[in-house]
């Protein structure tokens, strides 16, 4: 038996419940893994809450973003080894001291990045790097607006967007939030509840607006987002920290400027082991490299889960956040 934090009925932060669950002998195509750290991600809310169903039903072991060692692998495994650091995104499962693991989701940790680290970046990281790298390809001709650029997500697509050479917009809610969002390589910071956001990004641009809007937040920065972008420009939604967004009649990107909208997951951009790999192997090099800064801002115990999505709920954390068994 091991520590997991597991979810018996769907709402707030009190429903994560810390108990032992068992973790078998690793099966077929399966390796166990004793982890470093779960990553804490708002996904995690969205499955807690009911607002995505569990794939496996009640209760389920919340959690989707981990990094440790193999301890065990299956009768049919090859590319890996006990003894080998293995990080992943993948279904439910995270918050445990130990899980069982599909090895097609496995991924090797590079000598160079902490265990710990991998364990909070993976999930992030490769959604930036399909933000920036695959949905739109940003380059230093492009000015961008990325919402809640303090964030986990935020923080990095800051950097790796001025590691491109764009001009990077980011809103955040405090000035604190704002000078960690500069540190990060965001060019110009709007506090969203002092100033109205479209009017700074009409500022800031001279009236040229963006190139593409990263939303991450939602509810409430839509419609305002649209009025953002340059004609035949791109709307990039991709969370919904603030509640889902409404539906919206179609015509209104035809009204905006004849805008291109999406609304991405990384389980689309990751189906396949190669492209899953790819986005890895772009992560861990920029990372390696120095260009991008991954640091975990805040750390819980593992039986501190419930407080963990309180902090992240309420916008009192930064960066990334982890969880250690």
């Amino acid at each position: 038996m091991v520590a997991a934090v597991r979810v018996h009925r769907v709402g707030g932060p009190e429903v994560l419940t810390y108990e032992e669950v068992d973790v078998p002998a690793p099966g077929p195509g399966e390796i166990r893994i004793a982890q470093a750290a779960a990553g804490i991600n708002f996904i995690d809310t969205y499955f807690r809450t009911g607002a995505y169903p569990s794939p496996v039903g009640l209760p389920f072991v919340a959690g989707n973003e981990g990094a440790g060692t193999v301890t065990a692998v299956g009768p049919d495994v090859t590319d890996v080894a006990v003894g080998d650091t293995v990080a992943y995104v993948t279904g439910l499962g995270g918050y445990a001291a130990e899980r069982i693991l599909p090895v097609g989701r496995a991924l090797k940790v590079p000598d160079g990045i902490d265990p710990k680290q991998a364990g909070g970046m993976m999930l992030k990281g490769m959604t930036v790097c399909y933000l920036l790298r695959r949905t739109f390809k940003v380059g230093p001709e492009h000015t961008i607006l990325i919402h809640a650029a303090a964030g986990g997500i935020g923080l990095i697509a800051c950097q790796w967007a001025r590691h491109l050479g764009a001009t990077v917009i980011g809103t955040v809610g405090s000035a604190e939030k704002g000078e960690l969002a500069k540190a990060n390589g965001c060019d110009h910071v709007i506090l969203y509840r002092e100033e109205d956001f479209v009017t700074r990004v009409k500022e800031i641009t001279d009236g040229k607006l963006c190139d593409v809007v990263y939303d991450g937040v939602g509810k409430t920065t839509f419609p305002a987002s649209l009025d953002c972008i340059r004609p035949l420009g791109t709307f990039v939604s991709f969370g919904s920290s603030s509640g889902q967004i409404d539906a919206f009649n179609i015509n209104i990107l035809q009204f905006k400027g004849s805008l291109f909208a999406t609304r991405p997951t990384l389980n689309h951009y990751a189906a396949s082991r190669a492209d899953y790999e790819a986005l890895a192997g772009e992560l861990f090099e920029v990372v390696k490299a120095g260009q991008v800064t991954i640091p975990i801002q805040q750390t819980y115990a593992l039986k501190d889960a419930r407080k963990a999505h309180e902090d992240l709920e309420s916008r009192a954390t930064t960066g990334a956040s982890i969880l250690v068994p």
